[in-house]
């Protein structure tokens, strides 16, 4: 038996970090939401009692560092499975980008895994135990819009934003997330306005969403980054209505809502970045089928 599950990325429209807590983990408020630019997860139901990870992506890894495997491991360890699976990752998300992609492998093996191993949990279950394997899990298997709190995994939902395009642009760098949170400057930094960007979303107002994105993160990336500065003053020359780097980067993302800006700003950093997409935000949550 098999079954094919689509892990969207996500994209930041504000991220906010609060202060470090005890746990070492930093308290955040992001505002998130799913984009129509998909890894395709493909779980196979194994006599076995192994779990398999298939990718011919070479910066995938196929053992325990995987949040694909954990999640399997994860189910098979609290409800005593003992069936195997192999997972196949068919990437398109960007590794290392600041889209989620492996969080949102790790949530749609979650969910597939629900139904093929017929464990029978709610959404709110899958998302408590996505939490165990990393911050970003537990939105990305409710999907949709959603206020992230805690480390991330405290999910209220809102509804969809306005209708627009979203075009990214990661340069050919990764980005060390620790590294990025460890040279924050709790103190010093200008907080984005996340309760205006909710009334933004909820009041379908477009333009205040434009003027409400911000990222935290983004000074201390842009200033071990230079290139990733690059690429968002080139967005801005190309006319995007509001440019963003998402999470810890290092893609930038431009939203506009007319399609002969997206093409132009697309077709013009082309010539001048490796990975380019041009996507709608989804904004729906996901259901269990």
């Amino acid at each position: 038996m098999k079954l094919l599950v689509k892990a969207p990325a996500k994209i930041n429209l504000a991220l906010d970090v609060l202060h470090k807590r005890s746990d070492g983990f930093h308290e955040v408020e992001m505002i998130m939401t799913t984009i129509d630019l998909a890894d395709r997860v493909e779980l196979t139901l194994l006599n076995h009692d192994k779990i398999h990870i298939l990718s011919h992506n070479r910066y995938v890894p196929d053992d325990q560092r995987n949040l694909a495997y954990q999640a399997a491991q994860l189910l098979k360890d609290r409800f005593q499975v003992k069936k195997g699976v192999m997972i196949a990752i068919e990437k398109t998300i960007p590794v290392a980008a600041g889209l989620a992609g492996g969080s949102s492998d790790a949530a749609a093996t979650l969910r597939g895994l629900n139904k093929l191993w017929d464990l029978g949990l709610t959404l709110d279950e899958l998302a408590e135990l996505g939490s165990e394997i990393g911050s970003d899990v537990s939105f990305c298997v409710y999907g949709g819009t959603a206020l992230a709190k805690g480390r991330g995994e405290i999910i209220t939902e809102l509804p969809a934003p306005p209708t627009c395009w979203v075009i990214l642009a990661k340069p050919f760098i990764g980005v060390s997330t620790a590294e990025v949170y460890r040279r924050l400057d709790i103190k010093g930094m200008n907080h984005p306005d996340i309760y205006g960007m909710i009334g933004a979303i909820n009041n379908h107002d477009y333009q205040k969403v434009c003027r409400k994105v911000g990222n935290v993160l983004e000074d201390v990336t842009l200033s071990l980054h230079p290139e990733v500065a690059q690429i968002k003053e080139q967005m801005k020359r190309f006319g995007a209505d509001a440019v963003l780097m998402s999470g810890s980067g290092p893609t930038v993302f431009g939203i506009v809502q007319h399609d002969s800006r997206m093409h132009r700003i697309y077709n013009g950093l082309r010539g001048f970045c490796d990975q380019v997409f041009a996507v709608r935000m989804l904004g729906e949550r996901h259901t269990l089928d």
